[in-house]
């Protein structure tokens, strides 16, 4: 139901695909009957008057998530349980791998790019290098696991919001626990507040929290 409201929002879920969709598969030659039952969180890109205009077809709004299928169909009405849309800690932990992988290949490479850098030099450079390190893995912990974890508990309503006071108060913990200069606070709180507030922002296409 989710990922529908996603692609609704992005029209790739929309009245036009439905109906090319429909007509395409010569859903009328198939069924006999005229109804599409549609998850609710596909509202937004679909109008169901011009659904039954464009196809034939009427529009039934059904339960948000798939799981509540089987009891739908058997009574065929939707009770309020199911029109609930819930976003709960085991919910935005089960995204957390996800949100990880796909930042897996440019983290990596951006690692190895320090890495290289902080070789040119001497051993203040290396440090240099390290720390941002250091700091870039610190700050995708931060916006990929604290964020989700702390979500309805974190200042702000945008997802940015929420990752950027996840990533600065993760960037003056490690500041304040390791010690370091001046000039090593600002760079590993730069980095934090950098890259934590940009992560979270993909959970926007995953929930309704916002």
């Amino acid at each position: 139901g989710i990922n529908v409201w996603c692609a609704a929002a992005k029209k790739n879920f929309s009245t036009a695909e439905l109906v090319g969709r429909v007509k395409k598969a010569g859903l009328e030659k198939v069924v006999s009957h005229r109804q599409l039952v549609l998850p609710q969180l596909g509202a937004p890109g679909v109008a169901a008057r011009e659904v039954l205009r464009g196809c034939g077809f009427e529009v039934q709004w059904g339960p948000i998530r798939a799981a509540a299928l089987p009891d739908f169909l058997a009574c065929g009405t939707v009770d309020p349980a199911m029109r609930r849309v819930t976003f709960s800690l085991w919910e935005r932990l089960v995204l957390i791998p996800v949100e990880i992988s796909h930042l897996l290949k440019p983290a990596l490479l951006l690692l190895l790019g320090l890495v290289v850098l902080s070789g040119i030099g001497g051993s203040f450079v290396a440090w240099r290098g390290v720390l941002v390190a250091l700091a870039l893995l610190a700050g995708i912990f931060c916006g990929t696991v604290i964020t989700p974890v702390l979500l309805p508990r974190l200042p702000g309503v945008a997802f940015s919001q929420k990752g950027a006071v996840a990533g600065l108060l993760g960037g003056l913990a490690v500041v304040a626990y390791s010690g370091c200069a001046p000039w090593r606070d600002w760079l590993c709180c730069s980095c934090y507040r950098r890259y934590a507030p940009t992560w979270p922002c993909t959970f926007t296409g995953a929930t309704p929290f916002t």
